[in-house]
């Protein structure tokens, strides 16, 4: 019933098996794959023709993670999987990216790839044997697809680049480095660093590339045992109508592309591309060419005249040259009440960043297969319709602004001081407020600088640069801080986020079928020359950051109570810490080690908690003066409640100088007095003996009487 074809190699360490024939017949490849013991389905389906005047390739990848995969019940009402997450829709992109170039120029049918983790060992992250597994079902399927790829992991511990660590290995590495590639060439990387140097980075990039070679060879045994018969792919031959395109618009399209402001370098483009039209596709009368081809054609001219322009002269399309960043303003402190707040400004792009301060209540709960836990850095990135002068659909996030908000956290994230430094959860807010290329490193930058304005102790300054490649052959062209048209039109989209000392983030995207080691390195260092110039731009705002927290961010402060307290200051039902908290109107948290925060934007509020909480985790000490209320009054004393839930008995001949009949005399319930603690009864029950002592100095009236006495005497 099964034709079952099977490859399985040893890959750092452990067991890789790719196996088709079995599971998802119908779709037109399908591979299970296991690594360790995370085994995931990958399947990909293509129509058979595109839909009519479809100009573009429409190429949905969709990574799902099953509950049941490592052994567990979805949680919220309905208890079932619902909206992808947000690493779901991450390992989504990342799929996508470095399959996207190699489907062939023209190709419109509709695809669909769909990854589903089936099973999960607490291990092996899926999202690498995601990647090979949709590789290999592409391979498979006789889409036309310029595959296969390989992807692999690379992490740096104790001092040495290892392929693939684990998910506990991970933890402590220096770096977490994804990449993709074919044989000869890298497509993708995706990477977070703490301020490694661009030769580390590089060298990490090639160690992956290296590493994944033997998976290729394994998809392509696979395929020769159960590939499909390759699809007939009509190819079109366009030359005609670009020659034509190219008469009527190449001088317009130069004239255009000279003009500096985006808005009106648009306008001239779109007067162009009206010629065109109205030139090959009248309104009446016959056309030579179909109006999706005259567009094709004209997008294509557009390229060619901007690449030409780049490799021919090295200028670009706003005047620069191939280095040069564009002007920049930095500005930090700009909201009034906002707890830190920025505006950067590199030429037509802005964001506006805004800083929040939290507390541990704040802190994110996300639910992964590992099992849930707590994120306390949180980075949102959006991109309103209005920042590029358009209208559009407003509301939740999108893939890509899922995608560029994580670059910019992954940026960020090695230069924040540790929880115990800084117990504040941070969130970051990033309005793109114009664009016209980089948003998301104009989104670290910003985050940078609010952060700093929001006093929260950042390592150092970290800044972003996007860059970007023209390659015709043998000739290349490296572009720092590049434009919107210049990432549509180009072949390369290079992020590189880091500090003075390193970088922190690195991403690449290949519109082609790959670079090779020597433009990597040269988009390197030309990127370590701009990163420092945005830096010393944006040290004009703020070279660190501020001395105290802003006047409306929470104040925290930490305390440590022994953990067998913890229950009391909880109270039964949480009915002690409610009543602190709202009594006193801070905010408390309380760790399973005994950590406790206490947040508040009032001092006093701080005050007065950590002292109730004291009182209720910490024994009172003999000799010690404590403020107490009179809850009971009886013919032999006074009961005082003191530090918080103690009870002690201050006896009658404690009372006035013991010379009053009844306690009634001298007190009353609800009085509030100061009491000394004196001891313990003999029965060590916890019946304390007190005194009250001066209500403005706290002295001993009962020890003064004496002394006077005894020095008259």
């Amino acid at each position: 019933m099964f034709d079952i074809s099977r490859e399985e190699i040893e890959w750092a360490g452990r067991k890789l098996v790719l196996e088709t024939g079995k599971i998802a017949r119908q779709a037109d490849g399908a591979v299970l794959a296991t690594y360790g013991e995370t085994t995931l389905l990958a399947t990909v389906v293509s129509a058979k023709s595109p839909k009519p005047g479809q100009d573009f390739f429409p190429l949905t990848v969709n990574y799902q993670e099953k509950a049941f995969a490592a052994g567990r019940i979805p949680g919220g009402y309905f208890k079932r999987e619902g909206r992808p997450s947000e690493k779901e829709t991450l390992v989504s992109r990342l799929i996508d990216r470095p399959i996207r170039p190699l489907f062939p120029d023209g190709y419109r049918n509709d695809t669909q790839v769909v990854v589903t983790v089936l099973a999960h060992d607490l291990e092996n992250d899926p999202d690498i044997l995601a990647m090979v597994a949709t590789s290999a079902a592409l391979t498979l399927s006789g889409i036309p697809f310029m595959g296969p790829i390989g992807g692999a992991r690379v992490g740096y511990i104790n001092n040495e680049l290892k392929l693939n660590p684990t998910i506990d290995e991970m933890k402590t590495s220096s770096l977490d480095l994804v990449v993709a590639g074919t044989h000869d060439a890298v497509l993708m990387v995706e990477s977070e660093a703490k301020e490694l140097s661009e030769e580390l980075m590089l060298r990490a990039v090639m160690v992956g590339h290296k590493g994944f070679q033997p998976v290729l060879d394994m998809i392509i045994r696979l395929a020769e045992k159960a590939a499909k018969e390759p699809r007939d792919l009509v190819s079109v031959d366009k030359s005609d109508v670009e020659k034509a395109v190219l008469t009527i618009a190449e001088n317009d399209l130069r004239a255009a592309y000279g003009i500096t402001a985006k808005a009106e370098r648009y306008k001239a483009i779109d007067a162009a591309k009206a010629k065109v039209m109205a030139e090959l596709v009248p309104a009446t009368g016959e056309a030579e060419f179909t109006k999706e081809a005259v567009a094709v054609a004209f997008h294509d001219v557009q390229a060619k005249v901007v690449r030409w322009n780049i490799l021919d002269k090295g200028v670009r399309i706003d005047g620069r040259d191939l280095k040069t960043v564009r002007p920049i303003v930095s500005q930090a402190g700009i909201l009034p009440r906002a707890h830190g707040s920025a505006l950067f400004t590199r030429g037509e792009t802005q964001a506006l960043v805004v800083a929040t301060l939290g507390t541990g209540e704040d802190e994110q709960f996300i639910d992964s297969l590992e099992g849930t836990y707590k994120e306390r850095f949180l980075l949102h990135y959006n991109f309103p319709p209005y920042s590029v002068g358009e209208t559009g659909r407003m509301g939740s996030p999108g893939r890509r602004e899922i995608g560029h908000g994580k670059l910019a956290w992954r940026a960020i994230r090695p230069m924040l001081p540790t929880a115990a430094e800084f117990p504040y959860t941070i969130r970051i807010v990033s309005e793109i407020t114009e664009s016209n290329g980089s948003s998301s490193m104009a989104t670290v930058c910003g985050s940078s600088l609010a952060l700093m304005d929001a006093g929260v102790p950042l390592k150092r300054p970290t800044a972003g640069i996007a860059m970007g490649l023209i390659l015709e052959g043998e000739r290349f062209a490296v572009l720092s801080d590049i434009l919107g048209d210049e990432d549509h039109l180009g072949d390369m989209d290079f992020k590189v986020a880091g500090t003075s000392e390193g970088i922190t983030s690195l991403q690449m995207d290949i519109k082609i079928t790959g670079i090779n080691e020597e433009i990597m390195r040269v988009a390197l260092d030309q990127a370590k020359d701009g990163r420092l110039h945005i830096l010393d731009e944006m040290s004009k705002a703020l070279t660190g950051a501020r001395a105290e927290l802003g006047e409306f961010a929470p104040r925290i402060e930490t305390l440590k109570i022994p953990t067998d307290k913890i229950r009391e200051v909880i109270g039964t039902g949480g009915k002690v810490i409610r009543e602190i908290v709202e009594k006193t109107g801070a905010k408390i948290n309380i760790e399973d080690d005994g950590t406790v925060k206490v947040a508040s934007s009032d001092a006093n509020s701080i005050k007065a908690a950590i002292a109730w909480i004291k009182s209720i985790a910490n024994d009172p000490e003999i000799g010690l003066i404590y403020e107490g209320t009179v809850v009971k009054v009886v013919d032999f004393g006074a009961f005082v409640n003191f530090f918080g839930s103690k009870d002690g008995l201050v006896h009658i001949s404690q009372l006035a100088k013991g010379r009053v009949a009844k306690a009634s005399d001298v007190v009353k319930e609800g009085d509030k007095v100061k009491v000394k603690l004196l001891g313990f009864d003999d029965r060590g029950k916890v019946r304390l003996s007190m005194r009250i002592v001066d209500q403005v100095t706290g002295e001993d009236l009962e020890g003064k009487e004496k002394a006077e006495q005894g020095a008259a005497d």
